[in-house]
């Protein structure tokens, strides 16, 4: 064997150990309190993970760690926090044009752009909220245009964005606040022009599905050419097919009227993105079924925001309105807010601490849809857990370690 063969042999050797270890990394972790958000917190509790996912939970005196996992030990223990809405990986935390691929102000309806494509997995800024316990985000296109683009759900790791996502597609993102409006004469101008604008392209939408509908149709028949291709439509489509929500960002309650409106004339699923001022449509929303995705508790209030409150939360779940909260996107360095200390100001305005922990962790992730993944720690779910060395919500407590599909990726032990 020449020495470029003996190289590469022990390259491949090095790579398949690498790889096996990561394959068969197990890990249990010990919580003086551990809050499965699945029923009430274990006291002394254990969490084993094997291959990635939860194979065991409950009291110490209950479970057994398997001989040769690696043992982890914190004060509180919580299912990986999973962020709502917020354009990290897409917006980076330098605040220069190279990462800065949130917006394209070319137009303002853009549904056919895709998170997938913009997403930086190497981003810093992932590793920055992933420090704090978050391990799931759902991230994209940020408000700004009536449709900037589409949202995905991913991990807070992985070397590629395959690796990271757990749904390429999951929404499209549209903007019903001033944030969309143009100056200079260029559309939308005013409110009226917006809701004009999005109505009319959902109904071309809907003629672009009936036209593919009926080429299907008579397909056996007689030759019939489909409509050229049309990505925005296509993405459009779906959403009036209801395979994808349409989320809206919208904080006044006129805003928030017109986006309900919308999704009941269309019959379209929507999420509500901000919603500022949903506390004066509590009835409204409720009626409709539509979930909250909570602007952050500390965004600041001016514009649109100006008539927020820090108990918006609080009001709308004591009426019964699904809500989650988010980091959301901020114009200025580093780009995001963290859900931990936002949901931590929701726990002192008016939730209890574990409504406060839901909204970040099982009722976020019900909202998304991944809740047969992620949101609560139960056996079969993914190995997601962050630990703390007290209170989470409090400032001086810190967050200990990570651990995102049976990995560790962060451990002060270490």
């Amino acid at each position: 064997m020449n020495h470029a063969s003996k190289i590469k042999f022990f390259l491949a050797a090095f790579a398949s150990l690498t790889f096996t270890s990561q394959l068969i990394a197990q890990v249990a972790i010990h919580g003086e309190t551990v809050y499965t958000m699945a029923g009430d917190p274990l006291q002394n509790g254990v969490v084993v993970v094997r291959d990635g996912k939860i194979s065991a939970i409950g009291r110490a005196d209950e479970i057994k760690v398997p001989e040769g996992f690696r043992l982890l030990k914190a004060k509180i223990v919580t299912p990986g926090l999973v962020d709502a809405h917020t354009s990290v990986g897409l917006s980076g935390m330098f605040n220069q044009d190279h990462d800065q691929d949130q917006f394209e102000r070319s137009e303002p309806i853009q549904p056919e752009l895709r998170a997938i494509d913009a997403y930086n997995s190497q981003e810093e800024l992932i590793g920055w909220v992933r420090s704090f316990g978050v391990t799931t985000i759902h991230t994209g296109h940020a408000p700004g245009e009536l449709i900037s683009g589409q949202t995905m759900i991913v991990k807070t790791t992985g070397t590629t964005v395959e690796e990271a996502a757990i749904v390429e597609a999951r929404a499209v993102a549209a903007t019903l606040s001033s944030l969309a409006q143009k100056s200079d004469s260029k559309s939308p101008g005013t409110r009226g022009k917006m809701v004009s604008m999005l109505r009319a392209e959902l109904i071309r939408a809907q003629e672009y599905m009936d036209k593919l509908l009926a080429t299907d149709k008579l397909a056996e028949s007689q030759e019939k050419t489909p409509p050229p291709r049309d990505l925005r439509l296509e993405t459009l489509a779906k959403v009036l097919a209801g395979e994808m929500p349409l989320m809206i960002t919208a904080n006044r309650t006129q805003d928030i009227a017109s986006a309900l409106r919308l999704a009941k004339e269309f019959e379209i699923t929507i999420w509500l993105d901000g919603a500022a001022e949903a506390y004066r449509l509590t009835e409204e929303i409720l009626a409709a079924g539509v979930p909250v995705l909570i602007h952050p508790t500390m965004a600041r209030p001016t514009s649109d925001l100006e008539n927020l409150t820090f108990e918006t939360a609080s009001k709308l779940i004591d009426a019964g309105v699904p809500v989650a909260l988010q980091s959301g996107y901020e114009a200025y360095v580093p780009k995001t807010r963290v859900v931990l200390f936002e949901a931590g100001m929701a726990a002192a305005n008016g939730l209890t601490f574990e409504q406060a922990l839901a909204t970040i962790t099982i009722d976020a992730a019900s909202i998304l849809g991944i809740q047969e993944r992620v949101g609560s720690l139960e056996v079969g779910k993914d190995g997601d857990l962050a630990m703390y060395d007290g209170d989470p919500f409090e400032y001086t407590s810190h967050c200990t370690g990570v651990i995102i599909n049976g990995q560790i990726v962060s451990d002060s032990e270490q």
